[in-house]
């Protein structure tokens, strides 16, 4: 086929219909572990060359070649899945290694009917071995018959911006096809197809409903209002129109697994219609809490009158400025969000960056400077317009991104105009306004403020899910009596009720402080006891450790009294950056992380992303369910010198018999086995003479069936009760609709606790909790009951869970934890535990 020593247009070498790579059912092929590429599900029995060049490698057992393209592109050619186990029965090898080959010829035949039915799959596949030199881009995801165009490879840009730039083509194609994201086109899906759109020189616009917005703009792909299954139209032109096309017919097609607050229907929260009561005003709980203080009424910025005629090219210079600055700003909250391993905060602020580089708000800013405008005018009309844009829309998701562009439009302003804007909050105030940003609350936190509440607003607004995380208690959907409260009045919140107390008695503002104050002293008496051991009542001591992210939160967790870390989340290395962390990087913080304990044990899980964790350098399909994708160890398995890099950093650390390696959503006895030979073979190339502690996660309920058999290999078991809980009640734990439900105490999760456990002590082995439940005190009882010895918390806990432990009789929690068993409910065994441990 055609190729002009640059880039190369391959000929399908088989007839029938086209997949892409994330269709294919092999975790190597779709992961991308072995390169791009396309699939065919055969029609016909011969396998032909898609273009001229050299056979470098021709299977011994007839069902894969390798040709080395022209231009230095080395194809992959594989026939079905899993046939090499056939051993050559029903394949003819045409071609031998070193051949010359034209394209079009015939590379080897195959009988049809004799391998589909001996193997696991005909689909046969294209592969791009070399792609970091090359990128391919699919021309068609139709039928296709042997020689007609399938794939366009390109030598991969060095400058995208130029790549961009230089495409003058005026090859145009269209096609239509229906959104399926959830809610349509708000900001994650629309951030998608931004991002896809991206990947392509060409340029492209969607059209609906009359309108039209570029594929470029966020803040224009949300203005269109596409609801889900509303039928869309997508027009490109450029060089690689027709792949930009293909690709963005797909994203908009493929549903986006997403967060609870993304995906959940969202209603704006409306008060309930409750009996009027005086002096209190009825709202809507965001974050739950019981606070009393001065009420803040907090402004949003005004300017005075713009007269005009200010130089463009000085404040073009200003706005530039003003958005680097908040460009950092907000990449420095995405970094401590990272490190906390906040997805959701990570999230909203993902978003904001998103927005904040979106052409259309941008060329409108610039535009009105161009015409005399001040930038802080032009930058806070240009927000104002797209905001008027989406609350026209009447989409309540809508509305909530436009209070996210109101954010943009404080910060962008606070720096223009030189000013720290920081709030002068009274002691212990309660925050009002008609309604809060993210950046708003992260700064509002820092000051010292005890409670927020809205006028408007949604209880899954993105600010709700950031005062949740802060633990500030907040209602949202008061309505505009809350504005009309005088400045300094104070009031209680009591967002567990939703109520806005406005007249409160000395009684009641005393007996809610006092409340207060009792749950600091007693924080304060459990921190002084949090450095020594935790033993029940009869003796038997329990370790309780930390979950941990980075060096830093070990130092946390060690002056918070850990007894060690339970499980250091290795992913905080991995993440946001273009290159995987080498391996004396990662060595020097694994060993930080152990000279932060002192002389305490550390768990190091071994890198846990894929599915919904993407990184970068590590190109894995979009998987319409990614919590049951490639992750873990499965992604581990498919790219091995990943975890080998990590395992050698890992034996490096010192002193070694302090480490210990955790291995995550293992679900069955082979994956373990093979990590043990793995490290075996490591340590013998790095002359280790004794191999450190491995243990297994057990977050599937495959692994807790068979935690006996796992037990005789593994040092120890650790159970994530988080997965582990989505898993066995097949409930998404991040479903806003759900998540009350997904209850780790429910009887079916202490039944796998119950058998873990139990298989553990057959072969003498200690069994961990690290999920959240471990930091439950309700459930602490429960978990030593059933077995468990070792219980890791988030740090501030430590002191509280050490404190629980002391209290119990750890006979008597085997004596009564083993009876819920039998009960029917996670509100059962709840009740229970209230009535048998009650929480003092």
């Amino acid at each position: 086929m055609h190729n002009n020593n640059k880039d190369l247009t391959l000929g399908a070498p088989l007839s029938g219909p086209v997949l892409t790579l994330a269709r294919v059912p092999d975790l190597v092929f779709s992961s991308g572990a072995m390169g791009d590429g396309i699939a065919i599900d055969p029609l016909n029995n011969t396998l032909h060359a898609p273009c001229a060049g050299v056979v470098v490698h021709a299977a011994r057992t007839g069902h894969a070649v390798t040709l080395r393209a022209d231009n230095g592109a080395e194809l992959l050619l594989h026939l079905g899945l899993d046939t090499v186990q056939l051993q050559g029965e029903g394949f003819s090898m045409l071609v031998q290694e070193g051949a010359r080959v034209s394209s079009g010829q015939a590379l080897l035949r195959f009988d049809l009917d004799q391998v589909a039915r001996n193997s696991k799959s005909l689909i046969s596949l294209m592969i791009l071995t070399n792609g970091e030199h090359f990128q391919t881009l699919p021309i068609t995801l139709k039928s296709v018959k042997v020689g007609e165009p399938l794939l366009h490879i390109v030598p991969r840009a060095t400058n995208g911006a130029q790549a961009q730039a230089s495409d003058t083509s005026t090859d145009e194609v269209e096609g239509q096809t229906r959104v399926n994201h959830r809610g349509g086109l708000h900001a994650r899906p629309a951030a998608l197809i931004r991002q896809t759109a991206q990947g392509f020189s060409s340029k492209a616009q969607l059209h609906f409903n009359g309108k039209s917005a570029s594929c470029d703009s966020l803040v224009s792909l949300m203005g269109l209002g596409v609801g889900e299954q509303d039928e869309v139209r997508v027009s490109c032109q450029g060089k690689d129109c027709k792949a930009a096309l293909l690709a963005l017919l797909d994203a908009l097609a493929t549903p986006l697994a997403e967060d609870a607050h993304a995906a959940a229907p969202v209603v704006k929260a409306v008060a309930p219609q409750r009996p009027a009561e005086s002096g209190v005003i009825q709202g809507v709980c965001a974050a739950p809490g019981l606070v009393c203080g001065p009420l803040f009424h907090l402004t949003a910025m005004t300017l005075p009158e713009d007269s005009g005629g200010h130089p463009p090219q000085e404040q073009l210079q200003a706005l530039d400025q003003a958005l680097e600055k908040v460009r950092s700003d907000i990449h420095g909250t995405l970094d401590h969000a990272r490190q906390r391993k906040d997805n959701q905060e990570e999230a909203i602020f993902a978003a904001h960056l998103a927005l904040l580089e979106d052409p259309a708000l941008l060329d409108a800013a610039r535009q009105s400077i161009g015409q005399g405008r001040a930038a802080t005018h032009a930058w806070s009309d240009a927000i104002g317009e797209q905001c008027e844009i989406l609350l026209q829309l009447g989409n309540a998701l809508l509305a909530e991104r436009a209070n996210d562009l109101r954010d943009l439009q404080q910060r962008v302003l606070r720096a223009l105009l030189g000013e720290a804007w920081h709030y002068q909050l009274p002691a212990g105030a309660i925050v009002a306004a008609h309604e809060l940003t993210p950046s708003d609350l992260l700064q509002l936190s820092e000051q010292g403020a005890v409670g927020l509440c809205m006028a408007a607003g949604g209880a899954t607004s993105h600010v709700a899910i950031l005062a949740r995380g802060k633990g500030l208690p907040c209602l949202v959907a008061l309505g505009s009596e809350l504005l009309d409260v005088p400045q300094g009045q104070q009031v209680v919140l009591n967002a567990d009720q939703g109520r806005l107390e406005l007249t409160p008695d000395s009684a009641r503002i005393e007996q809610v402080r006092q409340s207060h104050l009792l749950r600091q002293q007693r924080r304060e008496q459990q921190q002084q006891q949090a450095h020594l051991p935790a033993r029940t009542l009869d003796g038997q001591e329990i370790e309780v450790a930390a979950n941990v992210a980075s060096s830093q939160e070990a130092q946390g967790a060690h002056a918070n009294g850990a007894d060690g870390v339970g499980l250091l989340r290795t992913e905080f290395l991995f993440v946001d950056r273009h290159t995987a962390p080498d391996e004396q990087e990662q060595r020097q913080a694994y060993q930080a992380v152990l000279d932060a304990m002192g002389d305490k044990s550390v768990i190091i899980r071994t890198i846990d992303v894929g599915g919904d964790k993407q990184l970068d350098y590590l190109p894995l399909p979009v998987e319409a369910n990614p919590v049951l994708g490639l992750r873990g160890i499965r992604l581990a398995q498919a790219r091995p010198e990943l975890l080998d890099q990590q395992l050698r950093a890992l034996l490096q650390v010192s002193p070694l018999q302090r480490c210990r390696i955790l291995l995550p959503m293992v679900s069955e006895l082979d994956e373990l086995l093979h990590i043990r030979e793995r490290i075996d073979c490591l340590c013998a190339e790095l002359g280790i003479g004794q191999r450190p502690e491995l243990g297994v996660m057990i977050e599937v309920p495959a692994a807790a069936l068979l935690a006996e058999q796992l037990a005789e290999y593994a040092d120890f078991l650790s159970i994530g009760t988080n997965d582990l809980s989505q898993y066995t009640l097949a409930m998404d734990r991040d479903h806003a609709g759900l998540a009350a439900r997904v209850d780790a105490l429910h009887p079916a999760l202490l039944r796998l606790i119950a058998q873990t456990c139990a298989g553990a002590a057959k072969h003498g082995r200690w069994v961990g909790v690290c999920g959240a439940l471990a930091s439950d005190p309700l459930a602490t009882p429960v978990l030593v009951g059933l077995g468990v010895s070792e219980l890791s918390v988030s740090p501030p806990q430590v002191g509280e869970i050490k404190e629980r432990v002391r209290q119990l009789d750890a006979a008597e929690c085997q004596r009564l934890s083993h009876d819920l068993l039998n009960l029917s409910s996670a509100s059962a065994v709840r009740h229970a535990c209230h009535q048998h441990w009650p929480l003092s």
